[in-house]
């Protein structure tokens, strides 16, 4: 795995890659790639980053684990490559964005012109084993999303941080709340939509009028 990430981001990164659980992990991520068929592909690890220059972050989106079928992850949570049927989680994400804004439902499930404007979509696991979800967590991956998410907290102001379940919500502890906003609500997945805990949080409308009141461009959400 070749640490492939944009420059803006190196001077705040530099000190987690040369810490020895980030090089234990690039050795573990290198030899799960060569032994094992892998998502998402190698180039893609750092599309969170490479779409997202650490000057642009307005938005951070916490997922937790990259989609593990053929095809599907391109680097950014909850988007899927060009082409690719939508997940359930993507399903109702664009079910509350037909809600929230009234925009018509998307054909396409990539959301890396979400990431152009400076929105961070970031899994706390940038990789994973096809077809075995999760078989990358607990390798030092979170250690390192982690961190990414407190240099944000410290180094800039007035970013929207949207915490989807309750795994994101734990990340909450990282983020300095006088500094930042955070919105909460259940996941996406059905599981948690069906129960009522993700329609009509009208997250993204919110989002842009927090961006408004601190004086930032908005996000363009239609695809």
């Amino acid at each position: 795995m070749n640490v492939d990430i944009h420059q803006s981001w190196k001077p705040y990164l530099q000190a987690e890659f040369s810490k020895s659980y980030f090089k234990e992990l690039v050795e573990f991520v290198k030899k799960e790639y060569r032994t094992h068929k892998c998502f998402p592909k190698g180039s893609d690890i750092f599309n969170a980053f490479n779409h997202c220059s650490f000057d642009d972050v307005k938005v951070v989106v916490i997922g937790q684990d990259p989609y593990h079928g053929i095809g599907q992850a391109n680097g950014l949570c909850f988007s899927v490559n060009d082409g690719i049927v939508h997940p359930p989680s993507l399903i109702n994400i664009f079910k509350e964005l037909e809600q929230d804004l009234g925009f018509p439902y998307p054909k396409n499930g990539n959301l890396m012109s979400w990431a152009d404007q400076g929105v961070l979509l970031l899994n706390a696991t940038l990789t994973v084993r096809a077809h075995q979800a999760g078989s990358h967590q607990n390798k030092g991956w979170e250690q390192f999303t982690d961190a990414v998410i407190q240099i944000i907290s410290q180094e800039k102001q007035n970013v929207v941080f949207l915490l989807w379940g309750g795994y994101a919500k734990k990340k909450k502890k990282l983020i300095n709340t006088a500094m930042h906003s955070v919105l909460e609500s259940g996941h996406p997945s059905p599981l948690s939509a069906n129960r009522g805990y993700w329609f009509g949080n009208k997250h993204f409308s919110k989002t842009n009028s927090l961006l408004q009141q601190a004086g930032e461009s908005v996000i363009e959400w239609r695809l």
